[in-house]
């Protein structure tokens, strides 16, 4: 990952960059889950000399559990140090006040942390921050931990080598994304991810028309060949696919307009007849947080994979960091 000081979105990475990133996920996590099943101390000191001692503010300006808690566990485990932390920034008495991300950012990057990765309810609120970073010659990395309905490139990385870590690899697999596909950062980034370095894939995008795919997404797949269709037969996706990516349908976009948010929800839940309906070895992911949309029964079925998927979001992370000071 030469020379890329910031995360901000999909299109950065390459498949080279990634399979670099994958092998030492993978290295990272046998190591560390064979300590921890020996009770000894976690030493991955041999992978983070460059980090050791280092400083991370996390910026959430939107609540989080998985995200901003792996982001953090993930730094320190690999020898930095949390030094500010809040996943309630719009609530700053400076937020509230009405000051701007630059100045905060700003303000923030004269306390010299090393890293700030930044959660915001803005579309482009991570460039934004980079753009403060160069204009003020900050020494500073700036990781999007997703920004409004832009981006979340840590989580498609993650998805992504949860995918490639089962299946053995990304080729001839039929996906289907479902659920809030207007609104969710998470499937815009996974589609990048996908039609930029895997091309014999197919995409199922399953929803009700309220919260549809947007046009640039479907754009870029046109662009580089990747097949994809439309559909809000949920059955008969669920028939062709390796992997149902689902996602909630997201009720603090929707304001309120209570009649579309429950029109987007409907008939777009995993219930014991779309599991009957899947093929045997396919899979079920999702970011999370879940709602209804997959009920807790569903955790015992072997195609579940979302908490496997999250946990590797802890050595993606790890990897990711490892790579930005490398």
């Amino acid at each position: 990952m030469e020379n890329m000081r910031h995360i901000i979105e999909a299109d950065q990475f390459d498949k080279t960059i990634l399979e670099k990133v994958f092998m030492l996920t993978t290295e990272l996590k046998g190591n560390f889950l064979e300590m921890a099943e020996k009770g000894k101390i976690k030493d991955l000191s041999m992978y983070s000399a460059q980090i050791i001692n280092k400083e991370m503010v996390t910026l959430f300006y939107q609540p989080s559990t998985r995200t901003r808690a792996s982001f953090e566990i993930a730094f320190q485990r690999m020898g930095g140090k949390v030094i500010f932390s809040t996943e309630n920034a719009k609530e700053f008495s400076s937020a509230a006040k009405g000051e701007t991300l630059e100045d905060t950012i700003r303000v923030i990057c004269g306390y010299y942390p090393d890293v700030i990765v930044l959660r915001h309810y803005e579309t482009g609120a991570a460039k934004i921050a980079v753009e403060v970073i160069q204009k003020n010659n900050f020494n500073v990395h700036i990781i999007n931990a997703g920004d409004g309905i832009g981006e979340h490139p840590t989580q498609a990385i993650l998805d992504l080598y949860t995918i490639r870590k089962y299946f053995g690899g990304i080729y001839n697999i039929s996906i289907v994304m479902m659920g809030d596909l207007y609104n969710g950062r998470t499937v815009r980034s996974l589609s990048y991810l996908l039609a930029k370095c895997y091309k014999n894939i197919k995409i199922y995008f399953v929803s009700s028309p309220e919260v549809k795919m947007k046009d640039d997404i479907k754009n870029y797949l046109k662009e580089n060949g990747v097949w994809f269709t439309e559909t809000d037969d949920f059955v008969s996706a669920a028939r062709e696919a390796d992997v149902i990516y689902q996602t909630r349908v997201q009720k603090e976009w929707f304001g309120d307009r209570v009649d579309e948010y429950e029109k987007a929800k409907k008939n777009f839940t995993i219930t014991f007849k779309i599991i009957n309906e899947m093929k045997k070895e396919a899979i079920i992911m999702h970011p999370l947080p879940r709602n209804d949309e997959i009920p807790i029964y569903v955790d015992i079925n072997h195609r579940a994979m979302y908490f496997r998927q999250a946990q590797n979001g802890l050595f993606v992370r790890m990897a990711l960091f490892r790579e930005i000071f490398s």
